[in-house]
């Protein structure tokens, strides 16, 4: 028996997932979201998927709400009687009466240093360059009413290195989600996959990071402030902080010199550019050494001596929970 399936997402991940599974089965339908809703809510690494489906002779259904509850929504997707849903780059919950729908069910990824139930929620792999984390396991699992909740069918685990960005673990990513599909496709779309209730522990959750968190605090450790930049690197909008009054935000930066050789610098307050070498590339004292700032964007002119400042008040704290996670706020 043929199986409809569908695609749900609007990111680049989804593109890429689209040309892997169309090598092995057709796809009738990719569910997406247009650029004003996705700018309205914040979809990072968003892509409008419309020519790109086109090209490849894919019908497409663009959304009326990125959580789909708008009534037109739900009597579309009711119409188009998809038997297998997979849930690629949507930062959404599905919502109960459309999961109804797929006679198989929907399926998607969601990632966690620690392994589900714990870090569940929103930007897990943020959180996890953010915590110094050293590994990371990619789940594939079928959707239910719950924040990530459902039962696993595969899971890949793969290594966070100190030069990882979110872009790099975002490509690692990438590659375990199509590593999981591939493997498991057959399964899921015949509706024989084993699936396998997450462990019987008690859930933690991530929360929602805004682009206003991404504001560096320099009262942190210098390996801090390092995690800091590249786990919201590129897609994202990248880690800033304010000199004279202007925004300045650091795209990519690595540490260069831990205390131990003096260049002159280590009675600078943290902050401080110190150097600003001819290619535009900078330093900036942290507590403990030096960051090089290979790549930068400034609304004025940088200069040696000006100091970056972000002030505490606009740092949003996130208290961990006493299961040592985090809850959704």
């Amino acid at each position: 028996m043929k199986r409809r399936v569908a695609v749900f997402g609007c990111k680049q991940t989804t593109a890429f997932m689209i040309d892997a599974l169309r090598e092995h089965i057709e796809i009738h339908v990719v569910v997406t979201i247009a650029q004003d809703l996705a700018a309205k809510n914040e979809v990072a690494d968003y892509v409008d998927l419309t020519s790109f489906l086109a090209e490849r002779g894919i019908p497409a259904y663009v959304a009326k709400s990125y959580g789909l509850k708008d009534a037109v929504d739900r009597e579309t997707i009711r119409s188009l009687k998809i038997d297998v849903a997979f849930v690629i780059g949507w930062q959404r919950l599905i919502p109960p009466e459309i999961l109804a729908e797929f006679s198989i069910g929907a399926f998607g990824m969601h990632g966690s240093a620690d392994g589900l139930p714990r870090g569940r929620g929103r930007s897990p792999m943020n959180w996890a360059l953010i915590e110094g984390r050293d590994r990371f396991e990619t789940n594939l699992f079928r959707y239910d009413a719950g924040i990530d909740s459902g039962a696993v069918a595969d899971t890949v685990v793969f290594s966070i290195l100190p030069s990882d960005t979110a872009e790099t673990l975002h490509f690692k990513n990438a590659l375990a989600m199509k590593r999981l599909i591939l493997r498991n496709l057959d399964a899921l779309i015949d509706g024989s996959a084993s699936l396998e209730a997450q462990r019987d522990d008690v859930p933690t959750f991530y929360p929602k990071r805004e682009p206003g968190d991404s504001i560096i605090d320099w009262r942190n450790d210098i390996a801090e402030i390092d995690r800091f930049i590249r786990a919201v690197a590129p897609p994202f909008n990248g880690a800033f902080s304010f000199v004279d009054g202007k925004k300045v935000t650091i795209d990519r930066a690595a540490i260069f010199e831990l205390d131990g050789v003096d260049f002159g610098h280590s009675d600078a307050v943290p902050g401080t550019i110190v150097e600003i070498f001819p290619n535009g590339k900078w330093l900036v004292r942290a507590s403990g050494g030096l960051l090089i700032v290979h790549e930068s964007r400034s609304e004025s002119t940088l200069h040696v001596g000006a100091r970056c400042v972000s002030p505490p008040d606009a740092i949003r704290e996130f208290p961990t929970n006493e299961r040592g996670g985090h809850d959704l706020p």
